[in-house]
């Protein structure tokens, strides 16, 4: 039977000792275009919220609702990035573990201990690597929020700068209009240029 996403971990934790306990996650990482972003979150056991799950099963209402809740109740929360160029050079893997690494410095509380979405941060703090963390803890699932819902609003701000490519639509992601629009006016500077399907229509665009 599939596990619900609870506070199991976070409860557990707090039996030994530690009481700034962050979930960490970060969003964008399929994304052709743009940053990768990432978000560590301390939630307040005493200010629970309601409906907290992976951000991916949860629409953008749903999102932009608890994104809200999330940052008036946290003991804590960050939201930081690795952008397109820093993907290119050190690849998307890194630069993830980057932006949660930032996300994770940049708490106005230290955390004491973290909780991360399959994989680990790369800061002397003790952690536990969940997979599938962001449906089975709260504290990664708030981050997931927040990691998705600032990235989501950082691409409506690129759609307003390129129309022609449909970013609030498709968010950085390969679909038909997004390739469609690569084929037609060729990439960004903020493509990433070490996935194939941008590298490809570059190499296409230089030689035509």
């Amino acid at each position: 039977m599939p596990q619900r996403c609870s506070t199991r971990h976070e409860r557990d934790l707090r039996k030994l000792g530690f009481a700034a306990i962050a979930g960490v996650d970060e969003a964008g990482r399929g994304c052709l275009f743009g940053p990768v972003y990432a978000a560590a979150c301390i939630l307040d056991p005493a200010k629970p919220i309601r409906g907290l799950d992976d951000s991916k099963k949860l629409d953008e209402a749903t999102r932009e609702h608890l994104q809200v809740l999330i940052r008036e109740r946290a003991v804590a929360w960050s939201v930081a990035w690795a952008s397109s160029a820093e993907i290119d050079s050190i690849n998307i893997l890194q630069a993830s573990r980057l932006a949660m690494r930032r996300a994770v410095e940049n708490l106005s509380v230290a955390a004491d201990y973290l909780l991360v979405d399959a994989t680990t941060v790369d800061l002397q703090i003790p952690q536990r690597s969940i997979i599938h963390g962001d449906a089975l803890s709260r504290s990664i699932a708030a981050a997931s929020i927040l990691a998705k819902t600032a990235r989501d609003s950082r691409l409506r701000e690129y759609d307003r700068q390129y129309p022609a490519y449909g970013f609030a639509r498709h968010k950085g992601y390969g679909s038909p209009e997004h390739l469609s629009a690569l084929d037609r006016f060729g990439p960004l500077p903020d493509h990433r240029f070490c996935y194939a399907p941008v590298r490809e229509r570059a190499q296409r665009t230089l030689f035509s």
